[in-house]
């Protein structure tokens, strides 16, 4: 892990939300929601979540980190793929509950495990009175099987 702590946020709004001091507000399980899109276009390419360890692995190395719920442990995004993500910028939102990663990917260009530039390939609607999910983007930069071995 990163040699920093974060402080707690301020409890005074005015702080929180004007003030130069980055103080992640973490939920109870010590995460943050986090925003991925690509630093050319703003494509939305993923929503993650991130603990302490993660953002500090994230500013230390310049190299997206996120926390894996499903496999509570940190993951660094593109380590098996090749499609790192170089943070370009970071933005943190006015009470400090949600970041956002402006980076550019490397490798295929794809961010998605499914092989597609973005994890939001499908849009929902609702089609004879049932809810449903038709794939808007099929176009994919990678064969998963190749890459993950699955």
């Amino acid at each position: 892990m990163s040699g920093f702590d974060f402080d707690a946020p301020s409890a005074d709004k005015k702080i929180l939300e004007e003030g130069l001091a980055f103080t992640p507000k973490f939920d109870d399980h010590g995460l943050v929601t986090a925003v991925v899109t690509d630093a050319r276009d703003g494509e939305l390419l993923m929503v993650a979540h991130m603990n302490a360890e993660a953002i500090a692995l994230t500013l230390d190395t310049g190299i997206g980190h996120y926390y894996s719920r499903s496999r509570a442990k940190i993951w660094k995004k593109g380590e098996s793929s090749g499609n790192l993500q170089t943070v370009k910028e970071i933005r943190v939102d006015c009470d400090q509950d949600a970041i956002w990663l402006k980076v550019e990917v490397a490798g295929h260009d794809a961010t998605c495990h499914t092989g597609r530039r973005s994890c939001f390939y499908r849009t929902a609607q609702l089609a004879d009175g049932k809810p449903s999910l038709e794939i808007a983007d099929d176009h994919r930069h990678f064969d998963p099987g190749d890459v993950y071995g699955h």
